[in-house]
C-alpha cells in the first residue's frame, strides 16, 4: 500500500472513532439516561480538561522517548477498552470519570496523527502543505461514515454507538504498529535548559509575539468549536417536542442533517492550499471567524421546516469554520517550528484549542445558558443562545483582525511550502 493510501486510512479511522459519539452523545445524555443538563456540560468538558495536559505529554514522550506511531497505537487500544465500558456505567457522576479517561486516551492521537503524517509526507519528499489537506480530507470522510452508521442503525439515543467506537479504535491501535516510523529527533545536549528538560521546550513560541497572539485566538476559536459540538444535535433533537416538526426528516435523523457540514468540511479541506498561499494564515483564520458568526446566526433563525435551508447552509458553512482554523492553524504551527519539537508543538496548538478553549467555552456557556436561556420548565431558548454565541464569535473577529500583526509575503509563503518539503 502507497503512503498516500497509507495515512488516509489512518485519518479515516481517527475521526470514525470520535464521529460514532461526539454529536450523539447529546441524545443518549438527555433522551436515554434523562440526566441533567449541568451535568452534560461537566461530561462534554472532559474533552478540553483532557486536552489540557495530555496532547503536550504525549508530545513530549513521541518527540524524546518513544516512536510516534507507536504511541499512537497505544492510545487508541487503551481508549477502545474505556469506551467499550461506557454502556455500563449507570450514574452521571462515575460517567464524567470514564469519560475523562477515554478523552485523555484520545485527545493526543490528534496531535500525534499530524506528528506522523507531517514527518512521513516530508520524508517522502513531499509538500505538506499541498499533499496533507487531500489526504486530511479522509478524516472528514470517516466522520461523515460514522454519523450516517449511527443515524442509520438508530444507535443516536442507544449505548450502541459506543460500542462502534470501540471497535474502531481498536482496529486503528493495531493499524497503527504498520505505520511509518517517527522517532523521537530531540538531542540532549549537557548545557539544556530546564524548558528542554522538562520537555516544555515548545512554550517557547510564546517568546514571538505574533505566535502568542495567533495562540490566544486559536484558544478563543477553540471555544466556539465546542459550542457547536455540544449543542447542535442536541438543538435539532428539541424540535421532536413541537408537532409541527416531529416527524420531519431533520429531526428524525438529525446526525445525518449535521454531516452535512463534515461534507462541506470535504470541500473547504482542499481549497486550503490555495487560500494559504494567495491570502496567508491571518486572512484564512479572520474567513474562519467570520465563518462561525455566520454559522451560529443561521442556527438562530433556522427551524427543521420553512427554516430548514438556514440549518443546511449554517452546516455548509462550518466546513470554512472548522478547516480554516483546525488545518490550516497546524500547518502555520508546523512552519513556525524547530523539527525537533514538531509533536510539541503541535501538543501546544491542541492545548490551547481543544484544552483552555474548550474547557472556557464548555463551562461559561453552560453557566449562560443555565442562567439566562433556560425556562423552569429547563427547555431553551435557542435563539437567544445562537445570536450569543454569534455575537462572541464576531467580537473576537474583530479583536483578531486588530490584534495579530502579519502580512503575507506571497513569494514567502511558497519559501515556507518549499522548506516544509523537506
Amino acid at each position: 500500500m502507497n503512503l498516500r493510501l497509507r495515512l488516509i486510512a489512518m485519518n479515516f479511522l481517527q475521526f470514525f472513532v470520535w464521529g460514532s459519539w461526539l454529536l450523539t452523545i447529546g441524545a443518549y445524555w438527555f433522551q436515554t439516561k434523562q440526566w441533567s443538563g449541568a451535568q452534560f456540560g461537566a461530561i462534554f468538558s472532559t474533552m478540553g480538561i483532557a486536552s489540557l495536559f495530555m496532547p503536550s505529554i504525549a508530545g513530549v514522550i513521541a518527540d524524546k522517548y518513544i516512536n510516534a506511531e507507536k504511541l499512537y497505537g497505544i492510545f487508541h487500544i487503551c481508549g477502545a477498552a474505556v469506551l467499550f465500558c461506557v454502556p455500563m456505567v449507570q450514574s452521571p457522576g462515575l460517567m464524567f470519570w470514564v469519560m475523562l479517561i477515554n478523552m485523555m486516551f484520545y485527545m493526543p492521537t490528534i496531535s500525534l496523527s499530524i506528528a506522523v503524517a507531517y514527518n512521513a509526507l516530508k520524508s517522502d519528499g513531499k509538500d505538506i502543505v499541498r499533499d496533507y489537506p487531500p489526504i486530511r480530507v479522509w478524516g472528514t470522510v470517516g466522520f461523515i461514515a460514522a454519523l450516517w452508521t449511527i443515524s442509520l442503525l438508530r444507535l443516536e439515543t442507544s449505548s450502541g454507538q459506543f460500542y462502534v467506537a470501540s471497535a474502531a479504535a481498536l482496529l486503528l491501535g493495531v493499524y497503527a504498529f504498520t505505520l511509518p516510523a517517527c522517532p523521537p529527533r530531540f538531542q540532549r545536549r549537557d548545557n539544556q535548559s530546564w524548558l528542554d528538560t522538562f520537555g516544555l521546550t515548545s512554550f517557547k513560541l510564546f517568546r514571538d509575539a505574533r505566535m502568542a497572539v495567533f495562540f490566544i485566538f486559536a484558544m478563543l476559536l477553540g471555544a466556539a468549536l465546542q459550542l457547536t459540538n455540544a449543542y447542535g444535535d442536541t438543538f435539532l433533537h428539541d424540535f421532536a417536542k413541537m408537532d409541527a416538526y416531529k416527524d420531519l426528516v431533520a429531526v428524525r435523523y438529525p446526525a445525518i442533517i449535521m454531516s452535512i457540514s463534515q461534507i462541506s468540511e470535504t470541500l473547504f479541506i482542499l481549497a486550503i492550499p490555495f487560500f494559504l498561499r494567495r491570502f496567508g494564515i491571518k486572512t484564512v483564520m479572520l474567513i474562519s471567524m467570520l465563518a462561525w458568526t455566520l454559522r451560529f446566526g443561521l442556527f438562530a433563525y433556522g427551524n427543521p421546516g420553512s427554516g430548514l435551508w438556514m440549518i443546511v447552509m449554517s452546516c455548509i458553512v462550518y466546513g470554512m469554520a472548522f478547516d480554516f482554523f483546525n488545518i490550516s492553524g497546524s500547518l502555520f504551527v508546523e512552519g513556525q517550528s524547530d523539527p525537533s519539537i514538531r509533536a510539541s508543538a503541535q501538543g501546544l496548538f491542541m492545548l490551547m484549542t481543544n484544552g483552555i478553549g474548550a474547557v472556557l467555552g464548555s463551562s461559561i456557556s453552560g453557566l449562560v445558558i443555565e442562567a439566562f436561556f433556560t425556562y423552569p420548565d429547563q427547555s431553551k431558548d435557542w435563539h437567544g443562545i445562537w445570536i450569543t454565541f454569534a455575537s462572541y464569535s464576531l467580537i473576537v473577529a474583530v479583536l483578531f483582525m486588530v490584534l495579530f500583526k502579519h502580512k503575507h509575503d506571497r513569494a514567502a509563503a511558497e519559501a515556507l511550502a518549499a522548506k516544509l518539503a523537506h
